[in-house]
């Protein structure tokens, strides 16, 4: 049993209190999302279970609902405490139409690429074998960008890295995460939008989980879908300290900033764009707030003011 004193309390009673849970909500986004790329890139293959189980595509489903889980856990464990937002672009988009202080927002952000950094570490520790074994086993020279010893693959487990069909041109994978995580913002503003159809029995963490699920199979490819700064940012750095270098910052064609500035950009759009079509709506047509729906522990409730 963890003991502590009268200031330990008083602590987790303030901001602090919410920046251990976001740093524990983006640490367990991390473990499971960067988990099951590495057991579908290296883990499952080197493992002795199979090595064609999944081609292509089969990869590509489990990784999707790998990361649905992981994003619907990650806000079942810390939602209850900051809202979850375990996302820099949705703790920006918030301030920006909802409220949320933003005296907040840069404590926020750090405890979010700390917990990230801190997950990919993890899922190191756990999975550095089998990534071993699959280098020697495809000849992978790590930090290697580009030849036949490229170690894109294996980084592929921590961060992202925009599809080889954009050449050199950084532009249409910017847009891309600007358009996946609009589409984020979008859906996670109406499901914790009590004007609207807010899912009730807290079933709002497992539909965004789904939501995350849906637009990585229908918007992923192009870039990988990191639609979340932290997601990206800190297990690149993991990835950069435990030597893929070059590959990991500053990226192929210095990609490093995509996963940083599209997100944020598209996070704000997609919060514009949900209030102009549908919560301004509800608002001027005097649409009460839903009864009985539970507000805490869904992605966040920081609004000062919900008109």
């Amino acid at each position: 049993m963890i003991r502590d004193g009268p200031s330990d309390r008083r602590l987790r009673a303030t901001v602090w209190g919410e920046l251990l849970a976001e740093f524990l909500g983006t640490f367990v986004l991390i473990c499971f999302g960067d988990g099951v790329v590495a057991m579908a890139v290296a883990a499952l293959n080197q493992s002795g279970r199979g090595a064609a189980i999944f081609v292509a595509s089969g990869d590509w489903l489990l990784i999707a609902w790998g990361w649905a889980l992981a994003v619907a856990l990650a806000i079942y464990v810390a939602g209850g405490v900051s809202g979850a937002h375990i996302n820099p672009a949705v703790t920006i988009a918030l301030a920006v139409r909802r409220g949320f202080p933003w005296a907040k927002v840069p404590s926020y952000i750090v405890a979010q690429m700390l917990g990230a950094f801190a997950g990919a570490a993890l899922v190191y520790l756990n999975y550095h074998n089998a990534i071993s074994s699959y280098e020697a086993a495809h000849n992978i020279t790590r930090g290697a960008l580009g030849g036949a010893a490229d170690s894109t693959a294996t980084f592929s487990i921590f961060a992202t890295f925009p599809a080889s069909f954009f050449h050199s041109s950084m532009i249409w994978p910017f847009i891309d995460q600007v358009i996946g995580t609009g589409f984020l913002v979008i859906f996670v503003l109406a499901l914790i939008d009590e004007r609207n159809m807010a899912p009730r029995s807290n079933l709002a963490p497992l539909l965004i989980g789904l939501a995350v699920a849906a637009i990585g199979m229908s918007f992923g490819a192009n870039a990988g879908y990191a639609i979340n700064p932290a997601r990206d940012f800190g297990p690149r750095v993991l990835a950069w300290l435990t030597g893929w270098g070059q590959v990991a910052l500053p990226g192929v064609h210095n990609y490093v900033w995509v996963p940083i500035v599209g997100p944020i950009v598209g996070g704000v759009i997609g919060a514009i764009i949900y209030d102009f079509f549908i919560h301004s709506v509800l608002v001027d047509r005097g649409v009460p707030e839903a009864a009985g729906v539970e507000a805490e522990g869904r992605v966040v409730r920081e609004e000062a003011d919900r008109a």
